[in-house]
């Protein structure tokens, strides 16, 4: 079992249920508690220096605005700031958040070990998702069904790239542009066309506004 763990959570008494539970069935000997992303990442980064790092961070992915300028704002900015410095390092997330497409994202992009959804038996659920971060096994509570396709459509590389200038605004010509400078293929405007169809269907929109609205609402872009 791990030894050494780190639980980021900015409720104080959010942070001592986990810890309490977690020193009660999982035997972990040390537990250490940040309620501030900078922190989290700045005691990570401290105990990699020296040579005696963490095994196991567990966090939250929406933190309270601190009256202190912070540099890291979120979750997924603590995540993707401590996989660049430690990259072995298990990560569960412990959060409110339900939606089937985001918590694949976290799996797809930051390589999360485990997800766990709020509610009354996500201690329970984040005692099971440690027993199975040290197995080497992920662990998602049951309530969020990943394996369904009408919630969790996968997007490739070029259909996030194309939506994402679609939200910011950017014209399929100006698109095909971009596409072009950064030798992206296919980038011709009857490809693009292709795969916004193809995504009107998926999701049953009507148009390009519709549809960006609806993937931004699902969290995937």
């Amino acid at each position: 079992m791990f030894k050494k763990v780190l639980i980021a959570e900015d409720f104080q008494g959010d942070n001592k249920s986990i810890v309490d539970t977690l020193k009660e069935k999982s035997g972990i000997p040390f537990l250490y508690e940040e309620l501030y992303c900078d922190k989290a990442y700045n005691r990570i980064s401290v105990a990699l220096q020296e040579n005696d790092p963490f095994e196991l961070l567990v966090t939250d992915l929406s933190f309270k605005e601190s009256h202190l300028k912070q540099k890291l704002n979120s979750g997924e900015e603590l995540i993707a700031a401590v996989r660049k410095i430690q990259p072995d390092i298990k990560i569960i997330v412990n959060s409110m958040e339900d939606n089937p497409s985001k918590v694949q994202a976290l799996f797809n992009q930051l390589n999360i070990d485990g997800y766990v959804c709020k509610g009354r038996q996500s201690l329970n659920e984040l005692v099971m998702a440690v027993q199975h971060a040290n197995e080497n096994k992920t662990y998602t509570s049951p309530q969020i069904n990943l394996n369904t396709n009408s919630n969790v459509f996968q997007l490739e590389e070029l259909d996030l790239i194309v939506l994402k200038s679609l939200a910011d605004g950017f014209s399929k010509r100006e698109i095909r542009e971009q596409l072009m400078k950064q030798n992206i293929k296919p980038n011709s405007e009857s490809a693009i066309d292709k795969r916004v169809s193809k995504l009107f269907v998926e999701f049953g929109v009507k148009n390009s506004t519709e549809l960006v609205a609806k993937l931004i609402r699902k969290g995937i872009i």
